[in-house]
């Protein structure tokens, strides 16, 4: 048993893309506050940040068909796309901010150019995204979409995907050319390597077994050093626990009123990897395609060009699974361990409700390869099953809560913040868009957190994030000068300039 003990002003448990986001604002807000990280793995990124895991690969809401929804009187709702896009742009302010300050370096190495697109099949389809396309278009936010119907120009964009195709189904298409691919394994990498080198201590294969209020207000956690065995006790006045999927158990061992009535649902993701670099080569897009009718939303099928290990990749998928661990090297009791009195009807509500869901779980689990290699050649008809491997990505771990428009059990899709009153304690749920919006995500915690700082730290903020406070839909001029100057910073432009 080691006694070691420490005080700290803020403890990050989790080392993913939200504590790193998280530790990299609060060290430019207040240099001296020490801040220590608890990750139970050997590195950073490891689980559901890692680019294998398929963390958040640039979601700005130019492609996924299901952040745009169909009113009952036929027009589209383009709001959550705006709201996520916005969000997306925060992202790459701060990243470019810290890229000019010279705390990271070769933005390339994590995030690339790259064309995002919407595909669909059907005539009711086509005429969906034709009403989607014009409702965006018109949007300061996502000038330059393009749209096309028009098999020879499909061709010229996605080659891959018309070869072969036989189908006398009406096929449409949405391009634009400024989405990114973004490696947030990468990148969280990087982030730590700028915190250990700005003072913040890291510990990995530390596991947080415990945490509870101290008489003085501030967190006491029980933390096992996984090499030695040895139980630690760690106090801060302030914890943030960024733990991806094992966040939900924390949460309820921190026993505050916030964290009840919450449960979690656990579904994991598999993808196609293709093996065949010349198939790889003829592809060059992200391309979304429309969920299946009574699949969730985050089933979303799309063929991804990435960037991962400095190489071109292509991915397809989601196939969704399930396994009721929280995370991908989690335990298989998490599910049930996370089952208390207090969410026990929220979670059983949710059962009911999604009776369709857990049949489409376990239809998805069942398919052979052979029967995703048939889905897949709805993208590529020409796929040979020899040129794919599978995958198995990271755990999303989906918040049940009880909601006024839901009822009770109701199932989220979407990344939660639960945060004590008192702004001591917060905690990270849910998944996607998750990192793109992480850092949007962490100033809304550190504004509800600490709001008697807020007004101190505002110029700062502003510093860091020009846009801060401001919509930019709203004023196209600072729109277009913060993507030009994050696009010169994040060497994104490149492209733009061989072709003008």
């Amino acid at each position: 048993m080691s006694n070691r003990q420490t005080k700290t002003d803020v403890i990050l448990i989790g080392a993913g893309i939200m504590s790193a986001t998280l530790g990299s604002l609060l060290k430019e807000l207040v240099p001296d506050w020490k801040i220590t990280v608890f990750e139970r793995l050997a590195n950073a990124g490891e689980e559901s940040s890692n680019e294998w895991n398929n963390a958040g690969t640039g979601h700005a809401a130019l492609c996924e068909l299901n952040y745009t929804t169909e009113k009952p009187d036929g027009s589209i709702d383009i709001s959550k796309a705006i709201n996520i896009n916005e969000q997306f742009h925060v992202s790459r302010q701060f990243w470019s901010y810290l890229v000019k300050s010279k705390l990271i370096s070769n933005p390339q190495d994590f995030i690339m150019p790259l064309p995002h697109m919407s595909l669909v099949q059907g005539e009711k389809n086509v005429a969906f995204l034709k009403k989607r396309f014009e409702a965006m278009s018109r949007n300061p936010l996502f000038q330059g979409m393009e749209y096309s119907e028009d098999p020879k120009k499909l061709k010229e964009w996605i080659p891959l995907i018309m070869e072969g195709r036989t189908s006398n189904e009406p096929i449409a298409a949405t391009r634009i050319d400024s989405g990114t691919d973004v490696n947030f394994g990468a990148l969280t990498r990087m982030l730590f390597e700028h915190l250990q080198n700005s003072g913040v201590e890291v510990n990995y294969e530390h596991s947080v077994e415990d945490i509870k209020r101290a008489g003085d207000g501030s967190w006491e956690l029980k933390v096992k050093n996984l090499k030695s065995g040895s139980v630690e006790r760690h106090s801060a006045k302030f914890v943030f626990i960024g733990g991806g999927g094992g966040s939900l158990h924390l949460l309820q061992k921190s026993g505050i009123p916030e964290g009840k009535h919450i449960g979690g649902f656990p579904v994991s993701g598999l993808f196609m990897v293709c093996k065949n670099q010349a198939v790889v080569e003829q592809h060059h897009a992200k391309v979304y395609g429309k969920a299946k009718v009574g699949a969730p939303p985050m089933s979303v099928p799309h063929l991804d060009t990435r960037y991962i290990d400095k190489k071109k990749s292509l991915l397809f998928g989601p196939f969704a699974g399930f396994s009721p661990k929280f995370l991908k090297t989690g335990s298989m009791l998490d599910l049930i361990t996370s089952v208390k009195p207090d969410n026990v009807l929220t979670m059983l509500a949710a059962g009911c409700k999604e009776m369709a869901l857990t049949k489409y779980l376990i239809q998805q689990v069942m398919l052979s390869k052979e029967q995703r290699m048939e889905e897949l050649r709805e993208f590529i008809p020409n796929a040979k099953s020899e040129d794919w491997d599978l995958v198995v990505a990271g755990q999303r771990v989906q918040v049940i809560k009880d909601t006024e428009a839901g009822g009770r059990g109701t199932l989220q899709f979407g990344t939660e913040v639960i945060t004590a009153a008192d702004g001591s304690i917060a905690a990270l749920l849910g998944a996607s868009p998750g990192a793109s919006t992480a850092v949007h995500v962490m100033l809304e915690v550190i504004a509800k957190c600490f709001p008697q700082q807020m007004k101190m730290w505002e110029g700062k903020i502003k510093e860091m994030i020009p846009s801060y406070g401001v919509s930019l839909m709203k004023n196209p001029d600072l729109l277009r000068e913060i993507h030009t100057s994050t696009d010169r910073v994040l060497g994104l432009s490149n492209e733009l300039a061989l072709v003008h």
